[in-house]
């Protein structure tokens, strides 16, 4: 079909979503994935008996990828089984450990044995947030690559709810006094890797999306997602190559040919959908002087997220511990600076476990846990050296966690063990500066501001991923996916009208 060669570079979310919309429009698509397996972040792998997920455990508003389903003449769920959580997660201070649950009842009385008279703030924590997401969803759902974006109606009307000049920080101040509290609330920057003194007001709607929509696990982990969203390209004629990199993305007078493969194999093809970490693929795929515009851009000096210290084990014993849990560290504000700014490591870092064979049995043999511990730390602009840091900041975690949960044989207990620095999320996944939530979200890099869908000064090059708009996540990841191949599908129209 001539015009209808599209060649997708990297199988994460972002690229599969888009490769299931275009092949199930009659498009033929190929992907081509440098990892000997598909779903980039959101993938898998197993230690012995343990089965993990490599990045998201997280899976919010599952209603954006079933409509990409259905608009593939698929259902999701004949391909995923999805189990909402209840608690959502626990939250866990030094004094009190609150246990979030999407029921507006049973939350309001955790809320009210906890923090008495906060009840009724976070009704209308829920109810202002509810209108504000409303008016936001459709610059979320909408392209924004020229100014006069802007000055639609839609945009205007939601300029209100972006909360300009406010951090997420000082709106949920609005709601809670106390600062567990608000901290519940605000803790969500973190999948931005962004500090909630920093992050923009406009993301009040994360911690509001949890509460409307909850929390579900896909059965198998949320690797599961990007299997299914394969399984359907396939369906739909699709190709997908693991262990296949592309070494070159080949632009020839302003315009896309095709992608040059690691093993020197040229692939033609009309479109080009980027799907590889923005920041490394503008600056290894595409040669200088074919992308004047991202030269200038100067990608290295943009603002990136925090990175990710990993720690995945196999415990030989049953982890009386929620699915998910976040151990607050005791001076978070603190922890966060030296995230975000000072760029050291915390004595006190705060820890996210999950433990999902409480819920998922296929992940852990009966009686054994597979425990997933990530703590935020800075990117690899600190210049820390991870060669001779990772031992003893790995015992930090672990003595943390026996501190703070009293679970104090955990590592007696340890049959198997896989660390990632951020070093390694930059030299083997190839993640820009180990930023594992890609660019910062702040309003310099937002929306207009953030990578575009379409690269203009290169015909037939589109982006998808958390490092374009409308942003890192997997509910905004799909999104963009949904944006790119409209602009995709309409621009392959009107060329063929002027044709």
């Amino acid at each position: 079909m001539k015009g209808k060669k599209i060649i997708v570079v990297g199988a994460g979310p972002g690229g599969l979503a888009a490769a299931m919309i275009l092949s199930a429009k009659g498009y033929d698509v190929q992907v081509f994935e440098k990892q000997d397996y598909i779903g980039g972040r959101t993938s898998s792998f197993s230690l012995g008996e343990y089965s993990f997920d490599l990045g998201p455990t997280f899976f919010s508003m599952p209603h954006i990828l079933e409509e990409i389903f259905q608009s593939t003449n698929r259902n999701l769920h004949d391909y995923v089984r999805l189990k909402e959580l209840d608690p959502m997660y626990s939250l866990a201070f030094q004094d009190v450990t609150i246990q979030a649950t999407r029921d507006k009842h049973s939350m309001i009385n955790t809320i009210e044995r906890n923090f008495p008279g906060y009840g009724s703030r976070y009704e209308k924590f829920m109810n202002d947030t509810r209108k504000k997401m409303s008016m936001l969803m459709p610059i979320l759902q909408n392209k924004h690559d020229s100014y006069g974006d802007y000055l639609s109606l839609k945009s205007l009307r939601a300029l209100p709810s972006l909360d300009l000049g406010k951090s997420l920080y000082d709106v949920l101040s609005r709601y809670f006094e106390d600062e567990r509290l608000l901290l519940s609330f605000t803790f969500q920057s973190k999948y931005l890797g962004m500090s909630p003194w920093k992050c923009p007001g406009a993301f009040s709607i994360l911690s509001f999306m949890e509460y409307e929509y909850g929390i579900f696990h896909p059965l198998g982990g949320v690797n599961a997602l990007t299997k299914a969203m394969a399984r359907v390209v396939q369906e739909h004629g699709g190709k997908i190559y693991t262990g296949t990199g592309v070494e070159k993305i080949i632009v020839e007078n302003n315009q896309i040919c095709g992608v040059q493969l690691s093993n020197g194999e040229r692939i033609d093809g009309d479109d080009v959908v980027m799907n590889a970490d923005v920041a490394h693929g503008m600056t290894t795929l595409i040669e200088d002087d074919k992308r004047k515009k991202y030269k200038n851009i100067k990608l290295h000096k943009k603002d990136y997220s925090c990175s990710t210290f990993m720690i995945y084990a196999g415990v030989n014993q049953a982890v009386n511990l929620d699915h998910h849990t976040i151990l607050f560290s005791n001076d978070y504000k603190k922890n966060v600076e030296q995230i975000t700014e000072s760029m050291e490591l915390s004595e006190d870092p705060s820890i996210y476990i999950q433990n999902a064979a409480v819920t998922d049995s296929t992940l852990a043999p009966p009686g054994k846990s597979a425990l997933y511990i990530l703590a935020p730390v800075p990117n690899n602009a600190s210049n820390i050296h991870w060669d001779t840091e990772k031992e003893a900041f790995r015992d930090l975690i672990w003595d943390q966690i026996e501190k703070k949960t009293g679970i104090s044989d955990l590592r007696k207990s340890m049959e198997v063990e896989k660390i990632l620095t951020p070093n390694d999320w930059e030299q083997k996944k190839h993640v820009f500066r180990g930023a594992t939530f890609n660019l910062a979200h702040n309003l310099k890099q937002m929306m207009y501001y953030r990578p575009h869908n379409q690269v203009k000064e290169i015909k037939g090059l589109w982006l998808v991923g958390g490092g374009t708009h409308p942003g890192s996540g997997l509910p905004t990841i799909f999104e963009s996916a949904r944006i790119t191949t409209k602009l995709l599908m309409e621009n392959k129209e009107q060329r063929e009208v002027l044709q």
